[in-house]
């Protein structure tokens, strides 16, 4: 706790986490006084779970109704939400919806958040990127199905425009879930290859939010009411509990998908990292690796991953206690703590190569005439940069990519030697 500090923290309205707790679901949107619903999910969950029927099954027995978009995909464009908004439209025949709810992963509940926006005034969601223009969502209910991307507990819905290939971000805290259920068993049948990507997201939520900037130094602008603020002693706490529930649980999730403990383990690591990060917001990590998605077109969670051990690297001298902090949560007990900081990139870069991801840009498929744009693309997202704690952001990030590109951590040189 700092005298200077201005906490902002922001949480979803409810979060009920338990085994099997979406089967109380109805009977609390009826307590809640809801009648008409639209659920945002994909065709995969339509029809290879029982959840969406088992969820539309028991409201009908309540007196709720429910509109089933199945149309969700992976990395939703602002096309989709666009064409979604005006499926929905017509199947509703004028009929507004009084909460949306969303079966998925970080992409359906990111399209849904979108929706919660497009659905009320039928407007493009273009329309609401940077600024809401008063308009007031709809309420959303958030079911994640993966243990990773948060977006049940942030205010951001993140799209992809087609026309330049970025992502781009519709941010408010009005767009924060009003109610987050995190039922672990959600996740008992989710792939190993999705298991990883969710996982190592989750742990990069976890670590960046850590060590990101102050919440003392963020800049919020004018704004009264911020999504992201910066990090705190509350933050970091919850970032704390994340990277000790990630260090013992996900690996053995990946490779033992049937080992309920560590789905619930990640399910826990999931959601306080999004508390984190939700409130304090990320930097450099997730600034790059929307760059390289936008290079690559590879999964959110590889992208993250194959950059995580640089920007962590980047930051061994300026956060050197709070890295120290994370070197013994995750087992490297050298006495020599500039010696375990040094190390702790490295087993990250291990940890990711065990969950079958790249561990350097030029295996991850960035080409070295690419570089450059990849710098100027990463130092666009201005957010994300202004949030890394150095002095010289352009240079820290271009040292990044290099180092990323060759594989090379400082670490390394130690360990060739012992």
């Amino acid at each position: 706790m700092r005298p200077e500090d201005l906490v902002h923290f922001c949480a979803p309205g409810r979060l009920i986490i338990g085994c099997g707790a979406r089967r109380e679901l109805p009977a609390l949107l009826e307590r809640l006084g809801y009648r008409r619903g639209v659920v945002v999910t994909d065709s995969y969950f339509v029809n290879n779970t029982p959840w969406v029927r088992e969820l539309v099954d028991a409201s009908r027995a309540l007196g709720i109704r429910y509109f089933v978009f199945d149309g969700g995909e992976p990395d939703p464009t602002t096309t989709l939400c666009n064409e979604a908004t005006a499926s929905v439209l017509r199947a509703l025949d004028g009929q507004m919806p009084d909460h949306v709810i969303a079966l998925g992963g970080g992409s359906n509940i990111d399209l849904a958040k979108a929706l919660c926006l497009t659905l009320p005034r039928g407007r493009p969601v273009q329309d609401f990127i940077g600024d809401l223009a008063g308009c007031k969502p709809l309420p959303l209910i958030a079911l994640p199905t993966t243990s990773g991307t948060g977006s049940e507990a942030t205010p951001g819905a993140i799209l992809l425009d087609p026309d330049n290939a970025t992502k781009v971000a519709v941010m408010d805290n009005a767009l924060r879930p009003l109610l987050a259920l995190v039922d672990p068993e959600f996740t008992y049948t989710c792939p190993p290859r999705v298991t990883a990507d969710a996982g190592i997201d989750a742990l990069t939520h976890a670590i960046e939010s850590f060590v990101t900037l102050d919440s003392a130094l963020y800049e919020r602008g004018s704004c009264v009411d911020p999504g992201y603020s910066g990090r705190s002693s509350l933050t970091m706490m919850f970032a704390r509990e994340s990277m000790r529930l990630c260090a013992a649980w996900l690996e053995r999730a990946y490779t033992r998908g049937d080992d309920t403990q560590a789905r619930i383990g990640m399910s826990y690591a999931s959601i306080y990292a999004a508390l984190s990060y939700g409130s304090a917001g990320l930097n450099a990590g997730h600034g790059i690796a929307y760059a390289i998605a936008g290079q690559t077109h590879k999964s959110h969670g590889s992208t993250n991953a194959v950059i995580l051990p640089y920007v962590i690297d980047a930051l061994r001298d300026v956060r050197f206690p709070e890295l120290l902090e994370v070197a013994r949560i995750f087992g490297i007990t050298e006495p020599d703590g500039y010696a375990a900081v040094r190390r702790l990139p490295v087993e990250l870069r291990a940890l990711v190569a065990r969950l079958g991801i790249p561990t350097d840009l030029r295996s991850f498929g960035i080409e070295e005439a690419s570089r450059d744009a990849l710098l100027r693309d990463a130092l666009g997202v201005a957010r994300l940069a202004k949030a890394f704690p150095v002095a010289d952001i352009a240079a820290a990030y271009e040292g990044i990519i290099d180092n990323a590109w060759r594989g090379s951590l400082a670490g390394d040189h130690e360990l060739s030697i012992v």
